[in-house]
Protein backbone atom coordinates (compact mmCIF):
# COMPACT_ATOMS: atom_id res chain seq x y z
CA UNK A 1 0.00 0.00 0.00
CA UNK A 2 1.49 3.25 -1.09
CA UNK A 3 0.58 6.67 0.22
CA UNK A 4 0.52 9.60 -2.17
CA UNK A 5 2.36 12.57 -0.75
CA UNK A 6 1.48 16.05 -1.95
CA UNK A 7 4.64 17.97 -2.79
CA UNK A 8 5.07 20.79 -0.26
CA UNK A 9 5.22 24.38 -1.35
CA UNK A 10 8.79 25.47 -1.65
CA UNK A 11 10.08 27.79 1.02
CA UNK A 12 12.19 29.53 -1.64
CA UNK A 13 9.06 31.27 -2.90
CA UNK A 14 9.11 34.74 -1.26
CA UNK A 15 6.37 35.54 1.19
CA UNK A 16 4.49 38.84 1.25
CA UNK A 17 6.67 40.05 4.12
CA UNK A 18 9.86 39.16 2.26
CA UNK A 19 8.63 40.94 -0.86
CA UNK A 20 7.81 44.03 1.18
CA UNK A 21 11.20 43.92 2.92
CA UNK A 22 13.01 43.77 -0.43
CA UNK A 23 10.94 46.42 -2.21
CA UNK A 24 10.13 48.91 0.52
CA UNK A 25 13.19 51.02 -0.30
CA UNK A 26 12.17 51.31 -3.95
CA UNK A 27 8.56 51.97 -2.97
CA UNK A 28 9.63 54.72 -0.57
CA UNK A 29 11.81 56.32 -3.25
CA UNK A 30 8.92 56.27 -5.73
CA UNK A 31 6.56 57.81 -3.17
CA UNK A 32 9.06 60.57 -2.39
CA UNK A 33 9.61 61.21 -6.10
CA UNK A 34 5.87 61.40 -6.72
CA UNK A 35 5.38 63.74 -3.76
CA UNK A 36 8.18 66.00 -4.99
CA UNK A 37 6.69 66.09 -8.49
CA UNK A 38 3.26 66.99 -7.10
CA UNK A 39 4.77 69.68 -4.87
CA UNK A 40 6.73 71.22 -7.74
CA UNK A 41 3.64 71.15 -9.96
CA UNK A 42 1.55 72.82 -7.27
CA UNK A 43 4.16 75.50 -6.63
CA UNK A 44 4.58 76.25 -10.31
CA UNK A 45 0.86 76.24 -10.97
CA UNK A 46 0.32 78.64 -8.10
CA UNK A 47 3.04 80.91 -9.41
CA UNK A 48 1.51 81.02 -12.89
CA UNK A 49 -2.14 80.93 -11.90
CA UNK A 50 -4.09 83.91 -13.21
CA UNK A 51 -1.05 85.81 -14.47
CA UNK A 52 -2.19 89.19 -15.83
CA UNK A 53 -5.80 88.04 -15.44
CA UNK A 54 -8.23 90.76 -14.20
CA UNK A 55 -10.22 88.06 -12.38
CA UNK A 56 -7.24 86.86 -10.33
CA UNK A 57 -6.29 88.16 -6.88
CA UNK A 58 -2.87 86.48 -7.02
CA UNK A 59 0.22 88.70 -6.84
CA UNK A 60 0.67 88.32 -10.62
CA UNK A 61 -3.03 88.87 -11.32
CA UNK A 62 -4.69 92.15 -12.26
CA UNK A 63 -7.91 92.14 -10.28
CA UNK A 64 -6.96 95.29 -8.35
CA UNK A 65 -6.75 97.50 -11.44
CA UNK A 66 -10.04 96.06 -12.72
CA UNK A 67 -11.73 96.94 -9.42
CA UNK A 68 -10.37 100.49 -9.53
CA UNK A 69 -11.59 100.90 -13.11
CA UNK A 70 -15.02 99.62 -12.10
CA UNK A 71 -15.20 102.32 -9.39
CA UNK A 72 -14.67 104.89 -12.15
CA UNK A 73 -17.43 103.47 -14.34
CA UNK A 74 -15.27 101.42 -16.71
CA UNK A 75 -16.54 97.88 -17.21
CA UNK A 76 -14.00 95.14 -17.87
CA UNK A 77 -14.76 92.08 -19.96
CA UNK A 78 -12.35 89.16 -20.41
CA UNK A 79 -12.16 87.36 -23.77
CA UNK A 80 -9.93 84.45 -24.77
CA UNK A 81 -10.62 84.10 -28.50
CA UNK A 82 -9.60 86.23 -31.44
CA UNK A 83 -13.16 86.38 -32.77
CA UNK A 84 -14.44 87.91 -29.54
CA UNK A 85 -11.55 90.38 -29.40
CA UNK A 86 -12.01 91.65 -32.98
CA UNK A 87 -15.78 91.86 -32.54
CA UNK A 88 -15.36 94.07 -29.47
CA UNK A 89 -13.12 96.66 -31.13
CA UNK A 90 -14.80 100.07 -31.36
CA UNK A 91 -14.41 103.78 -30.65
CA UNK A 92 -15.65 103.47 -27.06
CA UNK A 93 -13.50 100.42 -26.24
CA UNK A 94 -9.96 99.89 -25.03
CA UNK A 95 -8.63 96.53 -26.19
CA UNK A 96 -5.79 95.19 -24.04
CA UNK A 97 -3.80 92.27 -25.51
CA UNK A 98 -2.04 90.56 -22.61
CA UNK A 99 0.49 88.39 -24.46
CA UNK A 100 0.66 89.42 -28.14
CA UNK A 101 3.55 87.04 -28.86
CA UNK A 102 1.21 84.06 -28.39
CA UNK A 103 -0.73 85.06 -31.50
CA UNK A 104 0.21 83.56 -34.84
CA UNK A 105 1.06 85.82 -37.75
CA UNK A 106 -2.39 85.40 -39.39
CA UNK A 107 -4.05 86.13 -36.06
CA UNK A 108 -2.01 89.29 -35.65
CA UNK A 109 -2.96 90.41 -39.16
CA UNK A 110 -6.65 89.92 -38.38
CA UNK A 111 -6.35 91.78 -35.10
CA UNK A 112 -4.55 94.69 -36.76
CA UNK A 113 -7.21 94.94 -39.48
CA UNK A 114 -9.96 95.07 -36.85
CA UNK A 115 -8.31 97.72 -34.67
CA UNK A 116 -6.69 100.00 -37.29
CA UNK A 117 -9.92 101.82 -38.18
CA UNK A 118 -11.88 101.20 -34.97
CA UNK A 119 -11.03 104.65 -33.49
CA UNK A 120 -10.46 102.91 -30.16
CA UNK A 121 -7.34 102.29 -28.12
CA UNK A 122 -5.24 99.11 -28.34
CA UNK A 123 -2.81 98.34 -25.50
CA UNK A 124 -0.09 95.77 -26.24
CA UNK A 125 1.69 94.36 -23.18
CA UNK A 126 5.30 93.18 -23.64
CA UNK A 127 5.01 92.84 -27.41
CA UNK A 128 8.18 91.44 -28.98
CA UNK A 129 9.77 92.12 -32.36
CA UNK A 130 7.51 89.73 -34.29
CA UNK A 131 4.38 91.17 -32.72
CA UNK A 132 5.11 94.86 -33.26
CA UNK A 133 5.83 94.28 -36.96
CA UNK A 134 2.24 93.16 -37.44
CA UNK A 135 0.33 95.03 -34.75
CA UNK A 136 2.19 98.35 -34.76
CA UNK A 137 3.73 99.12 -38.17
CA UNK A 138 6.58 101.59 -37.96
CA UNK A 139 7.60 100.42 -34.48
CA UNK A 140 10.72 98.39 -33.71
CA UNK A 141 11.32 96.41 -30.53
CA UNK A 142 14.89 96.34 -29.30
CA UNK A 143 16.11 92.80 -28.50
CA UNK A 144 17.93 94.01 -25.38
CA UNK A 145 15.48 94.62 -22.55
CA UNK A 146 15.84 97.35 -19.97
CA UNK A 147 17.43 96.54 -16.64
CA UNK A 148 15.83 99.60 -15.04
CA UNK A 149 12.39 98.97 -13.56
CA UNK A 150 11.46 102.38 -12.17
CA UNK A 151 11.75 105.15 -14.74
CA UNK A 152 10.73 108.78 -15.15
CA UNK A 153 8.28 109.78 -17.96
CA UNK A 154 10.39 112.42 -19.82
CA UNK A 155 7.69 112.98 -22.43
CA UNK A 156 4.68 115.22 -23.06
CA UNK A 157 2.00 112.52 -22.74
CA UNK A 158 -0.45 113.89 -20.14
CA UNK A 159 -1.10 110.49 -18.59
CA UNK A 160 2.63 109.88 -18.07
CA UNK A 161 3.30 113.38 -16.70
CA UNK A 162 0.48 113.08 -14.16
CA UNK A 163 1.59 109.60 -13.07
CA UNK A 164 5.28 110.45 -12.67
CA UNK A 165 7.76 107.65 -12.12
CA UNK A 166 6.44 104.14 -12.74
CA UNK A 167 7.62 100.56 -13.06
CA UNK A 168 7.68 100.29 -16.83
CA UNK A 169 11.06 98.85 -17.89
CA UNK A 170 11.08 95.64 -19.90
CA UNK A 171 11.07 95.75 -23.70
CA UNK A 172 12.21 99.03 -25.29
CA UNK A 173 10.72 100.52 -28.44
CA UNK A 174 11.58 103.04 -31.12
CA UNK A 175 9.37 104.37 -33.93
CA UNK A 176 9.41 106.43 -37.11
CA UNK A 177 5.74 107.42 -36.83
CA UNK A 178 5.20 111.16 -36.55
CA UNK A 179 3.36 112.40 -33.48
CA UNK A 180 4.20 109.34 -31.36
CA UNK A 181 4.81 109.78 -27.63
CA UNK A 182 7.98 108.06 -26.46
CA UNK A 183 7.92 107.86 -22.66
CA UNK A 184 9.91 106.36 -19.81
CA UNK A 185 13.17 106.05 -21.76
CA UNK A 186 15.91 103.62 -20.79
CA UNK A 187 19.22 104.20 -22.57
CA UNK A 188 17.50 106.52 -25.09
CA UNK A 189 14.77 103.98 -26.01
CA UNK A 190 11.23 104.24 -24.64
CA UNK A 191 9.54 101.55 -22.57
CA UNK A 192 6.08 103.11 -23.08
CA UNK A 193 5.11 104.17 -26.58
CA UNK A 194 1.83 105.70 -27.82
CA UNK A 195 1.38 105.58 -31.59
CA UNK A 196 -1.57 107.52 -33.07
CA UNK A 197 -3.74 105.84 -35.69
CA UNK A 198 -3.21 106.95 -39.31
CA UNK A 199 -6.81 108.18 -39.51
CA UNK A 200 -6.33 110.47 -36.54
CA UNK A 201 -8.80 108.68 -34.25
CA UNK A 202 -7.64 106.03 -31.85
CA UNK A 203 -4.13 104.94 -30.94
CA UNK A 204 -1.93 102.01 -29.97
CA UNK A 205 -0.08 101.93 -26.66
CA UNK A 206 2.88 99.59 -26.17
CA UNK A 207 3.93 98.68 -22.63
CA UNK A 208 7.36 97.15 -22.29
CA UNK A 209 6.47 95.47 -18.99
CA UNK A 210 3.21 94.35 -17.32
CA UNK A 211 4.38 95.51 -13.86
CA UNK A 212 2.03 98.51 -13.60
CA UNK A 213 -0.96 96.13 -14.04
CA UNK A 214 0.00 93.54 -11.43
CA UNK A 215 -1.66 93.37 -8.02
CA UNK A 216 1.56 93.41 -6.02
CA UNK A 217 3.04 96.37 -7.94
CA UNK A 218 -0.02 98.56 -8.44
CA UNK A 219 0.43 100.59 -5.22
CA UNK A 220 4.07 101.47 -5.94
CA UNK A 221 5.18 104.81 -7.44
CA UNK A 222 2.74 106.07 -10.08
CA UNK A 223 1.75 102.62 -11.36
CA UNK A 224 -1.92 102.88 -10.40
CA UNK A 225 -2.32 106.35 -11.91
CA UNK A 226 -0.64 105.37 -15.15
CA UNK A 227 -2.65 102.13 -15.46
CA UNK A 228 -5.99 103.83 -14.78
CA UNK A 229 -5.32 106.59 -17.31
CA UNK A 230 -4.16 104.24 -20.06
CA UNK A 231 -7.01 101.75 -19.57
CA UNK A 232 -9.78 104.15 -18.49
CA UNK A 233 -9.87 106.50 -21.45
CA UNK A 234 -12.94 104.63 -22.84
CA UNK A 235 -16.01 103.39 -20.98
CA UNK A 236 -15.39 99.76 -22.00
CA UNK A 237 -12.27 97.66 -21.50
CA UNK A 238 -11.88 94.33 -23.29
CA UNK A 239 -9.10 92.26 -21.73
CA UNK A 240 -7.86 89.77 -24.32
CA UNK A 241 -5.95 86.78 -22.92
CA UNK A 242 -4.66 84.88 -25.98
CA UNK A 243 -4.82 81.12 -25.66
CA UNK A 244 -2.99 78.38 -27.50
CA UNK A 245 -6.28 76.47 -27.57
CA UNK A 246 -7.96 79.16 -29.68
CA UNK A 247 -9.48 77.48 -32.74
CA UNK A 248 -8.57 80.47 -34.93
CA UNK A 249 -4.86 79.61 -34.62
CA UNK A 250 -5.36 76.18 -36.20
CA UNK A 251 -7.85 77.39 -38.78
CA UNK A 252 -5.56 80.19 -39.92
CA UNK A 253 -2.47 78.02 -40.25
CA UNK A 254 -4.28 74.92 -41.49
CA UNK A 255 -3.71 71.36 -40.42
CA UNK A 256 -0.06 70.52 -39.84
CA UNK A 257 1.36 67.05 -39.62
CA UNK A 258 3.98 65.69 -37.28
CA UNK A 259 6.88 66.36 -39.66
CA UNK A 260 5.72 69.96 -40.12
CA UNK A 261 6.29 70.55 -36.41
CA UNK A 262 9.89 69.31 -36.52
CA UNK A 263 12.62 71.92 -37.02
CA UNK A 264 14.29 72.22 -40.38
CA UNK A 265 17.34 70.04 -40.90
CA UNK A 266 16.02 67.17 -38.81
CA UNK A 267 16.44 64.72 -41.71
CA UNK A 268 20.13 65.46 -42.19
CA UNK A 269 20.70 65.39 -38.44
CA UNK A 270 19.06 61.98 -38.15
CA UNK A 271 21.11 60.66 -41.08
CA UNK A 272 24.33 61.85 -39.43
CA UNK A 273 23.37 60.07 -36.21
CA UNK A 274 22.82 56.82 -38.12
CA UNK A 275 26.19 57.16 -39.84
CA UNK A 276 27.91 57.87 -36.52
CA UNK A 277 26.19 54.85 -34.93
CA UNK A 278 27.27 52.59 -37.80
CA UNK A 279 30.89 53.78 -37.55
CA UNK A 280 30.87 53.24 -33.78
CA UNK A 281 29.48 49.73 -34.27
CA UNK A 282 32.21 48.88 -36.78
CA UNK A 283 34.86 50.27 -34.48
CA UNK A 284 33.69 48.40 -31.39
CA UNK A 285 32.55 45.19 -33.10
CA UNK A 286 34.40 41.97 -32.24
CA UNK A 287 36.19 40.21 -35.03
CA UNK A 288 34.49 36.83 -35.45
CA UNK A 289 36.70 33.84 -36.15
CA UNK A 290 36.72 30.08 -35.63
CA UNK A 291 35.71 28.77 -32.23
CA UNK A 292 38.66 28.11 -29.96
CA UNK A 293 38.28 25.80 -26.98
CA UNK A 294 39.33 27.49 -23.79
CA UNK A 295 40.37 25.65 -20.68
CA UNK A 296 38.99 26.83 -17.37
CA UNK A 297 41.63 28.66 -15.35
CA UNK A 298 40.67 26.83 -12.14
CA UNK A 299 39.29 23.32 -11.53
CA UNK A 300 36.67 23.45 -8.80
CA UNK A 301 36.38 20.39 -6.61
CA UNK A 302 33.00 18.71 -6.30
CA UNK A 303 33.02 19.12 -2.51
CA UNK A 304 33.31 22.88 -2.86
CA UNK A 305 30.42 22.95 -5.29
CA UNK A 306 28.29 20.92 -2.90
CA UNK A 307 29.24 23.15 0.02
CA UNK A 308 28.48 26.31 -1.93
CA UNK A 309 25.09 25.00 -3.00
CA UNK A 310 24.31 23.97 0.55
CA UNK A 311 25.11 27.45 1.79
CA UNK A 312 22.78 28.92 -0.80
CA UNK A 313 20.01 26.60 0.38
CA UNK A 314 20.66 27.60 3.97
CA UNK A 315 20.68 31.31 3.16
CA UNK A 316 17.34 30.94 1.36
CA UNK A 317 15.98 28.78 4.21
CA UNK A 318 15.17 26.16 1.53
CA UNK A 319 15.24 22.96 3.60
CA UNK A 320 12.65 21.42 1.29
CA UNK A 321 14.87 21.93 -1.76
CA UNK A 322 17.86 20.49 0.07
CA UNK A 323 15.88 17.46 1.27
CA UNK A 324 14.54 16.87 -2.22
CA UNK A 325 18.04 16.98 -3.68
CA UNK A 326 19.38 14.54 -1.06
CA UNK A 327 16.51 12.06 -1.52
CA UNK A 328 16.63 12.25 -5.31
CA UNK A 329 20.38 11.55 -5.42
CA UNK A 330 20.00 8.67 -2.94
CA UNK A 331 17.15 7.06 -4.92
CA UNK A 332 19.18 7.34 -8.12
CA UNK A 333 22.11 5.50 -6.54
CA UNK A 334 19.98 2.89 -4.75
CA UNK A 335 17.85 1.86 -7.76
CA UNK A 336 20.61 -0.07 -9.64
CA UNK A 337 21.68 -1.73 -6.38
CA UNK A 338 18.12 -2.98 -5.80
CA UNK A 339 17.69 -4.13 -9.41
CA UNK A 340 15.36 -1.29 -10.42
CA UNK A 341 15.93 0.67 -13.64
CA UNK A 342 17.12 4.21 -13.11
CA UNK A 343 14.08 5.49 -15.02
CA UNK A 344 11.87 4.12 -12.24
CA UNK A 345 14.09 5.20 -9.35
CA UNK A 346 11.64 7.94 -8.32
CA UNK A 347 8.51 5.76 -8.49
CA UNK A 348 7.62 4.51 -4.97
CA UNK A 349 5.68 1.53 -6.31
CA UNK A 350 8.80 0.26 -8.11
CA UNK A 351 11.64 1.20 -5.78
CA UNK A 352 10.20 0.51 -2.30
CA UNK A 353 9.26 -3.20 -2.82
CA UNK A 354 12.70 -3.93 -4.25
CA UNK A 355 14.45 -2.26 -1.34
CA UNK A 356 12.18 -3.97 1.22
CA UNK A 357 12.97 -7.38 -0.28
CA UNK A 358 16.67 -6.57 -0.35
CA UNK A 359 16.80 -5.33 3.26
CA UNK A 360 13.95 -7.33 4.75
CA UNK A 361 12.79 -4.06 6.35
CA UNK A 362 9.61 -2.07 6.90
CA UNK A 363 8.37 -0.51 3.68
CA UNK A 364 6.58 2.25 5.54
CA UNK A 365 9.82 3.48 7.13
CA UNK A 366 11.50 3.45 3.72
CA UNK A 367 8.65 5.46 2.22
CA UNK A 368 8.90 8.13 4.94
CA UNK A 369 12.69 8.24 4.51
CA UNK A 370 12.85 8.40 0.72
CA UNK A 371 9.53 10.09 -0.17
CA UNK A 372 8.41 11.76 3.06
CA UNK A 373 7.69 15.43 3.82
CA UNK A 374 10.47 18.00 4.14
CA UNK A 375 12.15 18.38 7.56
CA UNK A 376 10.90 21.13 9.81
CA UNK A 377 14.26 22.49 10.97
CA UNK A 378 17.99 22.25 10.32
CA UNK A 379 18.48 19.50 12.90
CA UNK A 380 15.87 17.33 11.17
CA UNK A 381 17.58 17.97 7.83
CA UNK A 382 20.92 16.79 9.22
CA UNK A 383 19.25 13.72 10.70
CA UNK A 384 17.66 12.98 7.31
CA UNK A 385 21.07 13.15 5.60
CA UNK A 386 22.56 10.80 8.16
CA UNK A 387 19.72 8.27 7.75
CA UNK A 388 20.06 8.38 3.95
CA UNK A 389 23.80 7.73 4.23
CA UNK A 390 23.15 4.83 6.61
CA UNK A 391 20.53 3.35 4.26
CA UNK A 392 22.90 3.53 1.30
CA UNK A 393 25.74 1.90 3.28
CA UNK A 394 23.42 -0.89 4.34
CA UNK A 395 22.28 -1.56 0.77
CA UNK A 396 25.87 -1.59 -0.46
CA UNK A 397 26.95 -3.97 2.28
CA UNK A 398 27.65 -7.45 0.78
Amino acid sequence: MTTEVTPPSTSASPTARQVWTRTRGIALALVLLLAAAVAIAVVRSDARHGELDPRSADPNGSRAVAELLADRGVDTRVVTTLDAATAAAGPDTTLLVAVPDLLTAPQQTRLRSATADSAGRTVLVSAGSRSVEQLAPGVTADPATSFDSTLAPRCDLPAARRAGTADTGGIRYTTTVLGADECYPSERLSTLLRVPAPSGDGDTVLLGSPDILLNDRLAEHGNASLALQLLGSRPHLVWYLPSLADASAASEEGERGFFDLLPSGWLWGTLQLFVAAALAALWRARRLGPLVPERLPVAIRASETVEGRARLYRKANARDRAATALRSATRTRLAPLAGVPVTQAHAPEALLPALSAHLQGDGHDLHALLFGPPPGDDAALIQLADRLDALEREVRRP
